[in-house]
């Protein structure tokens, strides 16, 4: 089966495929030639992963599916929350500046609980005004400084519960087993290949 997943994120597209392995042809949007800005306007991580899978099946005509994730601490109030990957003022997908602002966030505060939360909405081309939605959570902790060097994002911060390394020390075979993602994808292909 081919579906588009709907990023250029090579770390995401590695890690996807990864998780699915040979039971999809999964497709970038560099694949179907789709370079342009996909609206991500939405205010929920749910509103964002639908308007990327439908901004693809309505423009491109292929089976898609779109994510968006967030980090989720629970002394911040559930920020970053949709907002992670743009968290610090004037940076776009700056991991680092993200990271650090994090840090300083949580100067001093005892409650480091968050999640990294996932969903996926699934449109397909034959049904175009219906989809889909899939979600992952993983529970974890904000470690107080970086440590790792695997993964990306907010990984060499975030300590899944029950361990005592950060996804970025963990290595992303052990990642891809319980990561937010890999939940969320494996509730995917369970429906895809009922």
């Amino acid at each position: 089966m081919k579906i588009v997943f709907a990023t250029n994120n090579k770390h995401k597209l590695d890690e996807i495929r990864s998780i699915l392995g040979s039971r999809f042809e999964i497709l970038s949007l560099n694949d179907i030639g789709c370079y342009a800005d996909i609206p991500e306007t939405a205010n929920t991580l749910e509103g964002n992963a639908i308007q990327k899978a439908r901004y693809i099946v309505d423009n491109y005509g292929y089976d898609c599916f779109a994510d968006d994730t967030g980090l989720e601490v629970s002394s911040l109030g559930g920020e970053p929350g949709v907002h992670s990957a743009r968290y610090a003022e004037g940076t776009d997908h700056n991991s680092e500046a993200n990271m650090q602002k994090l840090l300083r966030c949580l100067a001093g505060k005892d409650d480091r609980c968050a999640q990294f939360r996932t969903v996926i909405c699934l449109a397909r081309k034959e049904d175009v005004a219906d989809y889909t939605l899939f979600e992952g959570i993983v529970k974890g902790t904000i470690a107080k400084e970086k440590q790792g060097t695997e993964g990306f994002g907010y990984d060499p911060i975030f300590v899944p519960e029950g361990y005592n390394e950060s996804f970025a020390q963990l290595g992303m075979d052990i990642k891809n087993g319980i990561s937010h993602r890999a939940r969320a994808v494996e509730k995917l292909a369970r429906y895809l290949v009922q």
